[in-house]
């Protein structure tokens, strides 16, 4: 299933809706990797029980870079409006979400990982039982190297959307640094989520 908690785990706020699932948020700088080892981590723990990962709705083009629900900003708009969507944020100019299947999913017990964003943590705390937090990062040079190889921004816009990155107001369980192999990073990663799986 393409869309979910360790007993030591920091809980949300008590007047939380959506549970007993953890909503893992993977969040960082853009060219940190995340859709990287989330891709790793996907693979490397298919079919195992307890875990599915989300398939986010963005305001983008398909592409390469992830495998997401492209829904034009009237659509977009339409979903928050109706209550389908129960996490949304802005970032970067676009519209992201996690759709209806990660809230049914959390529900049931699973535990849900999705790629996610640091200025979206304290909504997701407002919206759902257990969210826990995982930090992808490497160093700035990585960053900018990473961003400008997806050719999709001139050096200037890179350059700005490093400095406007949000800060995380929340401590994350789990950092990855992830400037060398993504095997490295990405089985951390696995690790990590599989014992949340399991717990």
């Amino acid at each position: 299933m393409s869309v979910g908690a360790a007993a030591d785990g920091e809980s949300c706020d008590e007047a939380v809706r959506i549970g007993p699932g953890p909503l893992v948020l993977v969040v960082g700088p853009s060219g940190a990797g995340k859709d990287t080892l989330l891709a790793y981590a996907r693979l490397r723990l298919a079919g195992t029980p307890g875990l599915a990962f989300a398939r986010r709705r963005i305001t983008r083009p398909a592409d390469a870079t992830e495998d997401h629900l492209s829904l034009d900003a009237a659509a977009f708009a339409r979903g928050v409006e109706s209550g389908t969507f129960p996490l949304h944020w802005r970032a970067n100019g676009l519209s992201y979400a996690l759709g209806p299947e990660v809230a049914a999913a959390i529900r049931a017990g699973q535990a849900v990982v999705a790629n996610g964003s640091r200025a979206a943590v304290k909504e997701a705390c407002a919206r759902f039982a257990d969210v826990r937090v995982v930090l992808v990062t490497a160093p700035p040079q990585v960053l900018a190297a990473r961003i400008a190889a997806r050719g999709r921004e001139s050096a200037e816009d890179v350059a700005q959307r490093l400095k406007r990155e949000p800060a995380l107001d929340r401590a994350p369980e789990l950092t990855l640094v992830n400037d060398g192999p993504p095997e490295a990073a990405g089985e951390r990663l696995a690790a990590y989520l599989h014992r949340l799986a399991a717990a």
